[in-house]
């Protein structure tokens, strides 16, 4: 049985969900994240339009795989490709057709961040969470999709099955459509005062806490988080991606929601924390930057090339791992092994990439 350390949840909290902070304490933090977005701004301002469309498939690329692996759950880069292409109108030729889940996923974040201006609903966000699960299930368990969970209750455990240690229990059914319609109400309407970015990192701990779906929570939770941060920089696209932030501390990352699920209704400690994986995402994102350039560039200087099947699933895997992903370069035999193509038919192959310059 389940062990309770007998926290009180921040939920059951008399004047919930009014949450303070501390905006003294904040001032430092949003200062160096505003003059950090203002930095990578005036760096990509170096794209032209035809550049920005592949930068923005680069982008998505990264945040899709990223918010999959903080759940545990590796995606098949090839048809993450192929389902963002399709939809920012780029090619798709010598790429899979996605699973379903991968399309899902991938709505899921381009309704997000390009259509951030529109209205959230509580429909809106049940579609989100449907298209994670478009089977009705997640790994061999059936769930509920595109609706609030039902009356079991939302556990978030650890620890072996005889001896599980509950880290945090979720308002209880019965409150769920008062507490969405709360938090919906807010998303839509926010204060008029209220800094973008310390709405960003209550939107997305505010949704956590109250955890409304069946599974999918963290995934919807990064999608609204992506939404907040294009309302606050009024742009579709950013050259950082939180949730390789978050991935990259992971176990930061739980254990800072943990300590906001418990206690009083100040959320101080959550926002600076927050704010500082913001800064640190974009102070990352060079390497991004530089890599979504690089790539984009190839694309655009060999966009009057024919290139077969094959070879365009070698160049998106090498350009995916960049210049140090293939220690000792693209040989044949591992042509051969990404692509089935035979001895005799890699080589053509790779004398044609080389003789084209790429």
């Amino acid at each position: 049985m389940a062990k309770s350390s007998r926290k009180k949840w921040i939920w059951q909290h008399p004047a919930w969900p009014v949450f303070t902070w501390d905006t003294e304490a904040l001032i430092g933090p949003l200062g160096r994240v505003r003059r950090a977005q203002g930095e990578l701004s005036a760096t990509a301002k170096l794209l032209d339009p035809q550049l920005g469309v592949i930068a923005q498939q680069e982008t998505l690329m990264t945040e899709a795989l990223m918010t999959s692996a903080i759940e545990g759950e590796k995606l098949d880069p090839a048809g993450l490709r192929s389902s963002i292409a399709r939809r920012l109108g780029l090619s798709t030729a010598g790429l899979p057709t996605p699973s379903r889940d991968v399309e899902g996923l991938v709505e899921m974040l381009i309704d997000a961040t390009q259509r951030y201006e529109q209205i959230l609903t509580l429909k809106r966000l049940h579609g989100w969470q449907g298209a994670l699960f478009p089977t009705g299930r997640s790994g061999l368990h059936e769930i509920k999709v595109g609706a609030l969970r039902g009356a079991q209750p939302m556990r978030i455990v650890s620890g072996p099955i005889d001896r599980e240690r509950i880290h945090y229990e979720a308002p209880p059914q019965e409150r769920l459509e008062t507490e969405m319609r709360s938090f919906v109400g807010w998303f839509n309407r926010p204060p008029a005062n209220l800094d973008g970015l310390v709405r960003a990192g209550l939107v997305h701990v505010w949704f956590e806490l109250i955890h409304p779906y069946e599974d999918g929570n963290g995934r919807v939770g990064r999608a609204l988080l992506d939404m907040a941060l294009a309302q606050d920089e009024k742009r579709s696209m950013r050259f950082y991606s939180m949730s390789a932030r978050l991935m990259l501390k992971r176990d930061d990352y739980y254990s800072a929601l943990e300590r906001a699920s418990t206690g009083s209704l100040d959320l101080t400690g959550w926002l600076s924390w927050f704010l500082d994986q913001v800064e640190a995402a974009i102070a990352s994102s060079e390497w991004l930057v530089k890599a979504v350039l690089r790539k984009a560039r190839f694309w655009v200087e060999n966009s009057r090339e024919e290139f077969n099947e094959r070879q365009l699933k070698a160049l998106n895997r090498m350009l995916d791992a960049g210049p140090e992903g293939f220690v000792g370069g693209m040989t044949n035999k591992k042509y051969q092994h990404l692509t089935g193509a035979s001895a005799a038919t890699g080589q053509r192959d790779l004398a044609d990439l080389v003789a084209k310059g790429c």
